[in-house]
């Protein structure tokens, strides 16, 4: 895969870097999105975007507002809706540069919960949506009594930081969990009330949107996530309209499904529902 770095200017004239990964091999057989999680950044997903090329797929790989490579003050959130615009706005630069192709989406953690927003929002222009550990229901590291506190603040203090993610909880792998640590484009503070008010609202507001999904949707989550319940993911399944709908629900896996022991089977999942709604 080749990858090339380009930026554009989002809401309120944030500054948005992305790559795109292009075949070397082959042609190229659809547009697919990435969509990376809370606090880190597309560059940690070379390895799954490698085994995407291998189907032919262009990938466009931003870096979210606030987060890695992208302007904004670090993990800071006016709207929810932010996020799910500059995504738009990554889609239209991709299909003006791969005219007529067909459009997939594949996000993970709160990447997940802001590709679901985009697919609830944008649906007619998607084909697919694949989500890695959406989150869409807080797991267990986060206090309960921290929801409604952060809905408050989120309002009043957005900048105020309120909760910060455990590292342990990412991957069983040491060795990821490490370089994620080391990472200096992976945010290692709290998560602003701001954001995590933002990420709530989201949340809350699927159950009553879900069955409007009705695109060909894959859901992968470990059994073990403490970062995003894998409950979460049961209920996409159980709410979508989607008559075209997979679940795996990986025994033991924790948060980052690509970066456990096990990724190559996560990954291999992922190819094989993907070829056939390529072809």
């Amino acid at each position: 895969m080749k990858r090339t770095e380009a930026s554009f200017s989002g809401v309120h004239g944030t500054k948005i870097v992305y790559d795109v990964w292009t075949p070397e091999d082959l042609q190229p057989s659809a547009i697919l999105v990435l969509s990376h999680g809370l606090g880190e950044h597309a560059g940690r997903y070379h390895h799954v975007i490698e085994r995407l090329g291998t189907l032919g797929l262009v990938v466009y790989a931003p870096d979210h507002r606030g987060h890695g490579r992208s302007g904004g003050k670090r993990l800071e959130l006016k709207k929810w809706s932010d996020f799910v615009e500059d995504l738009h706005e990554v889609f239209r630069i991709a299909d003006a540069a791969y005219p007529g192709m067909r459009s997939f989406l594949l996000g993970h953690s709160m990447g997940g919960a802001i590709a679901l927003s985009y697919a609830l929002e944008y649906q007619s222009e998607l084909d697919a949506l694949m989500l890695s550990a959406p989150a869409v229901v807080l797991g267990d590291s986060t206090p309960k009594i921290l929801i409604p506190i952060g809905k408050i603040l989120g309002k009043i203090a957005p900048s105020l930081p309120v909760q910060e993610l455990d590292s342990a909880a990412v991957s069983r792998d040491p060795a990821v969990v490490a370089a994620y640590n080391a990472d200096p484009l992976v945010h290692h503070g709290k998560i602003p009330a701001g954001l995590a008010s933002g990420l709530v609202g989201a949340m809350e507001s699927y159950p009553a949107r879900l069955q409007n999904l009705t695109l060909p949707v894959l859901l992968q989550h470990g059994s073990e996530d403490k970062l995003a319940d894998v409950s979460g993911s049961r209920s996409i399944a159980e709410s979508a309209g989607s008559t075209d709908l997979t679940l795996e629900v990986y025994d033991g896996l924790y948060h980052e499904i690509f970066n456990e022991p096990e990724q190559e089977r996560v990954l291999d999942d992922l190819i094989a529902w993907l070829t056939p709604r390529l072809a």
